[in-house]
């Protein structure tokens, strides 16, 4: 289908979980291909198409849309994903219930980056400081920068990049987040003055937000 979508002999449609491959309009009027769109296709058509495979699944097996959400191994175990990110196919895209390998995918990830293949070699995927985000509201970046404050409100704890938090770009961190870094061991509030990395779809609320 894409980049991160395949369709199994069987009629299931496969979400390759874990990763988020450049986008195809796929018929979206006012959707636009996202740069080597076709090339992930492409480059997801050689390593499945016509292979035996089978699915790791993580803790939930489908999404709203009715896919099936799975890691995907072909018989001589190549894993697809660790394949796509390794290529610079695809970046590293994660949900709370599908983690299970989300190292080994950062890890592959980074290799891929520093050698600037495929997508990282792209403007389009460059990772933005937080002040070059006023063109990106919607889409999905990675984004860098020192945090300048760090608060809790009301359970939720927000990073804040700039000297004024009503139009800088902030991380939002909820509760389910916290819970999870609190496992690890981790204090977001104790990130300021730190340079960190973070991932997702942009929106504005009082600026730039993740």
């Amino acid at each position: 289908v894409d980049g991160d979508t395949v369709i199994l002999s069987d009629g299931r449609q496969v979400r390759l979980v874990g990763i988020q491959a450049p986008k195809l309009a796929l018929g979206r009027k006012t959707f636009k291909d996202w740069p080597l769109a076709a090339e992930s296709k492409r480059a997801v058509e050689g390593l499945s198409l016509g292979h035996r495979v089978s699915l790791r699944y993580g803790e939930t097996r489908a999404d709203r849309h009715g896919r099936v959400l799975a890691h995907l191994y072909r018989a001589d175990d190549l894993w697809v994903q660790g394949e796509m990110l390794r290529s610079g196919m695809a970046r590293v895209y994660t949900f709370p219930d599908n983690r299970d390998l989300a190292v080994e995918m950062y890890a592959l990830e980074a290799e891929a980056r520093a050698a600037k293949r495929g997508l990282w070699a792209h403007p389009f995927y460059a990772v933005r400081g937080v002040e070059d985000l006023k063109n990106d509201i919607g889409a999905f970046q990675i984004v860098a920068g020192r945090v300048a404050a760090a608060a809790r409100v009301k359970g939720v704890v927000y990073l804040n990049f700039g000297a004024d938090w009503r139009t800088d770009f902030t991380l939002r961190l909820d509760g389910s987040a916290l819970k999870m870094f609190r496992a690890q061991g981790v204090d977001p509030l104790a990130w300021k003055g730190q340079m960190i990395e973070a991932r997702g779809w942009l929106r504005f609320w009082n600026g730039p937000m993740i």
